[in-house]
């Protein structure tokens, strides 16, 4: 791979031959138990694996891939030395933009983006929504959109509707939350790119602050991530074409069958 895409790990042959594998031992563990198991967590940590994955997604965006399913999950550290660097995994959804318009609504509930859920076609717009949703995890440890109901999720998710809840964010900077309001921009033509994300003062500018805020965040994120709730709730590759409808099926834009509302479907791993 190229020498400027140090978070990519099996890019080329995920290009050349998709018959082909590898299999990469990553044994660094997922990104959201690596905060755990810290004894210290600053806003300059979570804006440090920030701009890792806007690098890579930055590299993949220029090849034409669109991931369509980032989230914590799909984050993993390569090593478990403190300075291993992240990677991106789970190519299952991911698309060649250039093959087409897209317009499968599919990906992780909490992290797709309003006009996926609106059956518009859309592009590598919905990467960078998706990122804008984990920086809010990493800040908080909660997801920015939640409900026990699908359809009320995506409502929420629709409109943008979201706050910065007191006291979670009360010592999280201005710039963390300025970055956020620029990639859950509810008209992907005003959501950032990844040049313009990667050029944020909170991402490049030194905003991020130092102060640890490990004790609120973890607490948060072992209440909204635990296990057997979080993978129930959102580990599922989920379709969905009417939001007021539970069952429906069609075709996707590649011509496959697709799965309705509720339904889960599994796909292979490969890792970035």
């Amino acid at each position: 791979c190229a020498k400027h895409a140090q978070n990519i790990v099996s890019c080329d042959i995920y290009l050349i031959d998709a018959d082909d594998s590898m299999l990469f031992r990553l044994t660094g563990g997922e990104l959201l138990d690596r905060i755990l198991e810290r004894g210290s967590y600053t806003e300059k940590d979570a804006s440090r694996v920030i701009y890792q994955v806007l690098q890579a997604v930055k590299y993949l965006h220029q090849l034409g891939i669109v991931h369509r399913d980032l989230k914590p999950e799909n984050l993993l550290y390569e090593t478990p030395l403190e300075d291993s660097k992240i990677v991106i995994s789970d190519f299952g959804l991911s698309k060649m933009e250039e093959q087409g318009a897209l317009s499968t609504a599919c990906g992780t509930p909490a992290y797709v983006a309003p006009e996926l859920l609106q059956q518009k076609t859309y592009g590598k717009e919905v990467d960078l929504w998706a990122i804008g949703v984990i920086a809010f995890i990493l800040l908080c440890g909660y997801p920015p959109f939640y409900d026990d109901n699908d359809t009320q999720l995506y409502k929420l998710i629709i409109k943008a509707e979201y706050e910065f809840d007191s006291p979670y964010w009360d010592d999280i900077s201005d710039s963390a939350k300025d970055f956020i309001v620029h990639l859950l921009q509810k008209d992907p033509a005003k959501r950032f790119n990844c040049d313009q994300a990667l050029q944020h003062p909170w991402i490049s500018g030194g905003a991020a602050l130092d102060k640890n805020i490990h004790g609120s965040v973890s607490a948060q994120i072992q209440k909204n991530f635990a296990k057997s709730h979080w993978k129930r709730a959102f580990n599922a590759t989920i379709i969905v074409h009417h939001l007021t409808k539970k069952t429906h099926s069609g075709e996707d834009d590649e011509g496959n069958h697709s799965t309705s509302i509720g339904e889960e479907t599994s796909h292979d791993c490969d890792y970035l």
